[in-house]
């Protein structure tokens, strides 16, 4: 899918072209999904829809679209390709960091290296990110390995992490975190063409986490919870988790509990419990809502099993899918 050529100001589009959802769309395989090897297709009813079908092979495709970069990279090493951490921290631990180094390189690889590096754990890769990104507009350009490596920095478990995979994608996007981004992004979610739209809803949580209007976008985002289709309400699902914003967390739980969709409401209940931008005091003050789904009557058993992996998730208690004993561990004071 290419972007219009008349975006407004500056940005000048024409010569980026934004792949498909399996590169752009479908994270890492354990994004938007709750405890270990947990997913939709695991635990939906029998008789998986054509879409789940395409979104389980998109998340195949982007793995073996990772193996190939890593194998063919500069990654690959004599004994087997690494993890892309892994090879990070090799990278990290030679030096490779240096900003010396780094500036030998073109932007693409600049962006990409000290991506690598930030998910090796590299303490000054995430700065650097920061430093360089603004330089990076209108030089990066997206492909399968940036798709990996930004996918891979929103799963991190380091949140300064997942600001750097933001602020790359929105570089590669050619986004700016200005107003006429903001306008471009507001027009294009409304657009007839699904795959732009739900890229749109996608793109403004990257840019209202970087601070342009976040208020205003989660509205937006909330009015798009109530389409027709459900890939609409999945990606306004994960534009408002990329928000990290208080209010986003109410209107995560009423899409959780209310949204006809199973891939719905797992992805609220994800976004919740682990995806996103939310700190943990924010992921926490939804834990008593949490507590009142798993003894909801008017939930089904499939969606009580997902308030209680979230609740395992957030607090790091492993104890069984039983409200009882979740209430009397919140009720002794956590």
């Amino acid at each position: 899918m290419e972007f219009p050529q008349a975006f407004p100001g500056k940005n000048d589009f024409s010569a980026n072209t934004v792949p498909d959802a399996s590169l752009r769309l479908v994270p890492t395989p354990d994004y938007g999904t709750l405890g270990p090897g947990s997913d939709v297709a695991n635990t939906k009813p029998t008789g998986v829809d054509p879409k789940e079908r395409t979104r389980l092979a998109m998340l195949l495709a982007l793995g073996v679209g990772m193996s190939m970069a890593l194998l063919a990279g500069s990654l690959a090493k004599p004994h087997g390709p690494r993890s892309i951490a892994d090879s990070a921290r090799v990278s990290s631990h030679s030096g490779a960091a240096n900003a010396e180094n780094i500036d030998r390189l073109p932007p693409q690889k600049q962006a990409k290296r000290l991506l690598e590096l930030a998910l090796g754990n590299s303490g000054g890769a995430v700065d650097q990110i920061s430093s360089r990104v603004d330089s990076w507009q209108g030089k990066l350009v997206w492909d399968s390995q940036m798709a990996s490596l930004t996918a891979a920095a929103l799963s991190s478990n380091d949140m300064r992490v997942r600001e750097s995979g933001i602020e790359v994608e929105l570089a590669a996007y050619r986004l700016n975190t200005n107003s006429e981004s903001l306008n471009y992004l507001l027009k294009t979610a409304d657009s007839s063409d699904h795959a732009q739209k739900i890229w749109a809803l996608w793109a403004l949580g990257l840019i209202a986490n970087r601070g342009v209007q976040p208020d205003r976008i989660v509205q937006v985002l909330s009015m798009h919870l109530q389409d027709s289709d459900v890939d609409s309400r999945r990606w306004a699902v994960d534009g408002l988790a990329l928000t990290g914003t208080d209010s986003t967390i109410p209107l995560l739980l009423d899409a959780m509990h209310d949204d006809s969709s199973p891939l719905v409401r797992q992805e609220a209940a994800c976004a919740i419990a682990q995806s996103g931008m939310f700190t943990h005091a924010q992921r926490t003050s939804a834990v008593p809502q949490l507590l009142n789904f798993t003894e909801d009557p008017s939930l089904d058993a499939q969606t009580h099993h997902w308030a209680f992996q979230a609740l395992g998730d957030i607090t790091g208690q492993h104890l069984p899918d039983d409200s009882a004993a979740w209430r009397n561990w919140h009720a002794t004071g956590n």
